[in-house]
């Protein structure tokens, strides 16, 4: 089983997480590229394809947007899985979950109708002063932000074991509530 795994990341947290999934299943027998989307020329030779942005004002950045327009017809004979890179685990606890659910329903709009992927991973990852300059950051302060790694390592790992198990069980399978 050939497996890309690509990604869009501003800063570098979104690239750690890919190459996480990418062990994860080349642990479980597939073999797996990993590459930023921006340097992809086609996906015809792959099995399965797991594409990953960072997001930011709730939507993936235009090197991801602009792959998933340029390959759509590919990505729609394969098994495509999603995952989206916040903020939200940094917010105060009250608007976590406003902001999380926000960015879920403005990437499904944006996306799952384009490929239709078999799940969608939302995730919060590192979140810095120096990622944050001038109003932002001070605007994130403001409303009880807290700076950090917010990268749940434990569920990525899971989620490529899932889609390992999806693959396995061949193409009929679909993900049910990722």
């Amino acid at each position: 089983m050939r497996i890309l795994v690509g990604h869009a990341s501003a800063h570098g947290s979104t690239a750690e997480i890919s190459q996480r999934i990418a062990e994860v299943l080349r642990n479980q027998g597939a073999t797996v590229d990993v590459e930023r989307m921006g340097r992809i020329a086609d996906v015809g030779g792959y099995d399965a394809v797991v594409l990953g942005s960072a997001i930011y004002n709730q939507a993936w950045l235009p090197e991801a947007t602009e792959f998933v327009r340029r390959h759509r017809d590919d990505l729609l004979s394969r098994p495509v899985w999603l995952f989206s890179v916040g903020m939200s685990a940094g917010l105060p606890r009250l608007l976590r979950g406003p902001a999380h659910r926000s960015q879920d329903r403005h990437l499904a709009a944006a996306l799952r109708d384009v490929v239709r992927p078999r799940g969608h991973l939302l995730l919060s990852g590192v979140t810095r002063p120096d990622l944050l300059p001038g109003a932002a950051g001070l605007l994130f302060r403001g409303i009880g932000g807290h700076f950090g790694d917010y990268r749940d390592w434990a569920g990525v790992e899971t989620w490529a074991r899932q889609i390992a198990r999806e693959l396995a069980e061949g193409p009929a399978v679909a993900s049910a509530g990722s």
